[in-house]
């Protein structure tokens, strides 16, 4: 039995929510502010938080930076801002997935399934090597040439997107929809800020590409510089 942590201020909400969720087969627990909530995922992590981000003594992304510095447990942003940059600005900030209210039990429950099946895939991966850059999925971490690189939670996840397709061109729609889960909204911006971070890591540039290769217009790939 999942179990599933709530952080949500509103009563009505977080009743409604957990009803719904025990239906759907899993253990709730939930606190009504980002302290409590904090501690209880620090006592013991359980398997997803879902989090608000308007609480009433810590504003929502704050908490999910202070989640993350403990915690590697997958996060559901679940709030009423629907603004284009605040949902990418909170992605970056470690959430796996966001979620607009109003929404259902229903909903919640099958983003919930998702996550922890891309979870659970990730746990049973092997680690990818592409030349000198080796990721591994389950440890979350990537070394290049020797050394472990310092990676953001997003600039991880489409590391790792592009490598587990190494030498194949992807678009931009796609690591939107996939890295950080905008099948239809997003720039290309978002992307082309993290992949000149990436380049960066890397020690490359885009006039002197070597794993990193953008093809205009179309998207980008990683490959191998010594295939």
């Amino acid at each position: 039995m999942p179990v599933v942590t709530l952080i949500e201020d509103d009563a009505r909400i977080r009743d409604a929510l957990r009803a719904g969720l025990v239906d759907k087969g899993y253990a709730v627990r939930s606190a009504s502010n980002g302290m409590d909530g904090l501690s209880a995922v620090t006592d013991e992590p359980g398997d997803v938080v879902v989090l608000d981000l308007g609480l009433p003594d810590i504003d929502g992304r704050q908490l999910l930076r202070m989640l993350r510095a403990v915690s590697d447990i997958p996060v559901i942003v679940a709030t009423a801002r629907d603004d284009e940059a605040e949902i990418v600005q909170t992605l970056d900030a470690g959430a796996d997935d966001y979620v607009v209210k109003p929404f259902s039990a229903a909903q919640l429950d099958a983003r919930i399934r998702a996550l922890l099946r891309r979870v659970k895939a990730g746990e049973g991966a092997s680690a990818i090597v592409v030349g000198d850059l080796t990721i591994d999925a389950r440890l979350r971490t990537a070394t290049f040439e020797g050394r472990r690189l310092e990676l953001s939670r997003k600039e991880f996840d489409l590391l790792h997107y592009l490598a587990a397709r190494a030498g194949t061109v992807v678009t931009k729609r796609e690591i939107l929809a996939e890295v950080w889960r905008l099948p239809f909204g997003g720039t290309d911006r978002t992307v082309d800020v993290h992949l000149s971070w990436l380049r960066r890591k890397l020690g490359e540039s885009a006039s002197n590409p070597r794993y990193v290769r953008v093809i205009r217009g179309v998207g980008a790939q990683l490959v191998d510089p010594q295939a």
